[in-house]
């Protein structure tokens, strides 16, 4: 809800099984979401990826990339990028 709320920027995109037909699996986080905040069932919310889009539209390119992807949103002089939270290793989505 931080990303939502305009409280927080995107930071952490995971892709998880989706547990619908309509659910693409990710599930996207704030770069102040923590343990004890994603505990509480009343911060999170189901929207689609077009919502989160339109507030980012930087993860647009990742869309497709497979279940099990782990990624960081990092903010950088150069722009953003999405890093490989698995590998430490920037992702390419050329």
């Amino acid at each position: 809800m931080n990303v939502l709320n305009g409280i927080a920027p995107l930071r952490w995109l995971v892709r998880e099984p989706g547990i619908s037909a309509v659910d693409n699996g990710w599930r996207f986080f704030s770069a102040i979401d923590d343990e004890r905040y994603l505990s509480d069932a009343t911060n999170l919310t189901v929207v689609s990826f077009n919502t989160v889009a339109n507030i980012e539209p930087a993860i647009i390119p990742i869309l497709r990339l497979p279940v099990g992807s782990d990624l960081e949103l990092v903010r950088g002089e150069d722009g953003l990028q999405f890093r490989d939270n698995l590998t430490g290793l920037p992702v390419s989505l050329d």
